[in-house]
């Protein structure tokens, strides 16, 4: 196996591997619009008109509108992941970024 026989297999699995996170964070975001019962308003959170959290997402940087369950974890919220779990403990602690 050649060198660009080697190039192209690595370049294929990291592009799978970009394709699957990336429809990981899309699901994770569906399901957080979808999410159902909505604690926001227990954190003291700025919500939308939709009674969304209105918060900066740590782990992306970017401005999102996410449901909040009962333990603080937004919608959008992985387990195990750093930021994600930095977050929701933030939300906790009532020092979250918000917008």
């Amino acid at each position: 196996m050649g060198l660009g026989d080697r190039l192209r297999r690595v370049v294929r699995q990291q592009a799978r591997k970009a394709g699957r996170e990336y429809a990981r964070g899309k699901r994770a975001y569906r399901e957080g619009r979808e999410w159902g019962e909505n604690h926001a308003d227990e954190f003291d959170l700025p919500t939308d008109e939709e009674d969304r959290a209105r918060i900066v997402c740590r782990r992306h940087a970017e401005k999102r509108r996410a449901a909040v369950n009962a333990d603080g974890e937004p919608a959008c919220f992985e387990a195990g992941h750093p930021d994600c779990e930095g977050c929701a403990e933030d939300v906790g602690d009532g020092r979250v970024q918000t917008w």
